[in-house]
């Protein structure tokens, strides 16, 4: 089980209500995923695992390594071994990304289970995002992200994209379909993905059975109402 695990830290429900205090330490997180993603306590950054190495992306969209003792309030991490892998080609946005993604595990391996992505390669545009660190809680991710968020443009780049799928069965544990983030091959550009387009790059891609959830122990979580249906919301900041 434990090399076909996807790890949750929270939920993204939770996250988006507003509870961004640390659950675990990007330490710990390391030990139970390669690749990944997420952010750090009070949404300081976006978070991209990949390659056993943990980066914050800035609200410049500038990466750092991350200290092993930093605050993790949510994540998504798994083993990546690179199960299915294929070729994409001149794909012009997101939207024809996650066609051909969904093509491609639907025909290998079906839409009810969650996988995960590594896709290496060359990039025209990626229009990402990123945000500094905002200390409150009660106040929504879409109240933190329209005070405290910074968009940027990378345009004829390097680098690999990371993200994570969840079928819709699963909304509100986290975002149902593709989530992704950006990380440069020089190590120091990076975001949340809005859009992007790719010239060349191969993806790499595992199924994912099993799930385990850390919820967070401190008694501040249970003050959430996390029955709110937040799918409009969600989608508009993530």
């Amino acid at each position: 089980m434990d090399n076909n695990k996807m790890y949750q830290v929270s939920t993204l429900q939770a996250l988006a209500l507003g509870y961004s205090r640390a659950v675990i330490t990007v330490e710990d997180l390391l030990k139970e995923g390669d690749t990944g993603l997420g952010t750090f306590e009070d949404v300081n950054g976006e978070m991209i695992l990949m390659d056993g190495h943990c980066y914050r992306a800035d609200q410049y969209g500038n990466i750092t390594i991350v200290p092993p003792g930093t605050g993790v309030p949510f994540a998504a991490v798994a083993k990546s071994y690179g199960e299915q892998q294929f070729p994409l080609k001149s794909m012009p946005d997101f939207n024809s990304i996650k066609t051909e993604l969904n093509l491609k595990i639907e025909e290998r391996f079906g839409l009810n289970s969650m996988h995960i992505v590594k896709i290496d390669g060359e990039f025209e545009k990626v229009d990402a995002r990123s945000e500094a660190p905002y200390r409150s809680h009660h106040v929504t991710l879409k109240e933190v992200l329209s005070m405290n968020q910074e968009a940027f443009i990378f345009e004829n780049i390097r680098g690999s994209l990371v993200g994570v799928y969840f079928p819709d069965y699963m909304d509100g544990i986290n975002m149902p379909g593709w989530h992704l983030h950006f990380l440069s091959e020089d190590r120091t550009k990076g975001g949340h993905v809005f859009d992007v387009s790719i010239k060349e790059g191969l993806a790499k891609v595992d199924k994912i059975t099993n799930i385990y959830i850390n919820l967070p122990k401190d008694p501040a979580f249970d003050t959430y109402t996390l029955k709110q249906d937040l799918q409009k919301e969600i989608k508009s900041i993530e």
